[in-house]
């Protein structure tokens, strides 16, 4: 469990900075900036976040995201797994609006005339002035609200705009057939069925079935290391997956993951 104690402290550092960091995650800043012609910070950290997740899979939604921080101090709040189904998708609707904004804006420009990776911040800094408060409280509640109406980590399931660029990222190295990072199945462990890897699980991931299957193909999967550090046969584990554990499969729901 001190891995975990690890990884919350992260996550509350990166919360505690989020007030520096804010416009680097910004998807309104980067549309201003593709305005002006502009590559600016958030446009940068999103293509970062694409690459890193292509090796390392979604481990920055686990172990850095201030987002996903802020919605773990509300656990104890609501312990409940939201909803899945429909409702996961409504994030992708999202990006793919925005992106198309994005795009537009970028062709609209005609052409690329600098790169500021510090673009509208005040020496660095996003939350500067009473109107950047403003704002910054605002995001505050747009992230918590969904936590504490629905359950744990309910805006990373149903609204984040960043989470589709590190699902395409994995998609992409599956498709190369690329190593990355992965929670798989122990061989010489046996699991016994008791159900805690589902229980801490805060994407809902029925891990047990996946695990069963050889590891967690799901692109849900935060690589938070939960249900690693709570099975009490050390049946999941951190793992490099190769080519073989990247093929698409049927996980017996009729859906390919």
């Amino acid at each position: 469990m001190q891995r975990q104690k690890l990884r919350k402290l992260i996550l509350l550092i990166s919360l505690l900075l989020f007030p520096v960091t804010l416009y680097y995650f910004s998807p309104a800043l980067i549309i201003n900036a593709g305005l002006n012609g502009i590559i600016n910070g958030s446009f940068i950290v999103f293509a970062f976040l694409f690459l890193l997740s292509i090796p390392f899979g979604r481990i920055f939604c686990g172990y850095l995201c201030p987002a996903g921080g802020l919605q773990e101090c509300a656990f104890p709040v609501n312990e409940r797994v939201p909803a899945q189904g429909w409702r996961n998708r409504i994030k992708y609707v999202i990006w793919t609006v925005w992106m198309g904004l994005v795009v537009f804006c970028y062709f609209h420009g005609g052409k690329i005339t600098a790169v500021d990776f510090l673009f509208e911040t005040e020496n660095g800094i996003s939350v500067s002035s009473l109107q950047s408060w403003l704002i910054y409280y605002g995001i505050l509640c747009l992230i918590v609200l969904p936590a504490v109406l629905s359950g744990k980590r309910a805006f990373c399931h149903y609204f984040c705009w960043m989470a589709p660029f590190m699902v395409l990222g994995v998609k992409f190295r599956r498709f190369l057939r690329l190593p990355g990072l992965s929670v798989k199945g122990n061989e010489k462990a046996k699991c016994v069925s008791c159900g805690k890897c589902q229980k801490v699980c805060p994407m809902g991931i029925d891990v047990e079935r996946e695990i069963r299957d050889g590891g967690v193909r799901n692109p849900e999967c935060i690589l938070c290391g939960a249900c690693i550090d709570n099975c009490p046969g050390h049946v999941p584990v951190y793992g490099m997956a190769g080519p073989s554990f990247n093929k698409e499969h049927n996980n017996g729901s009729g859906k390919k993951t």
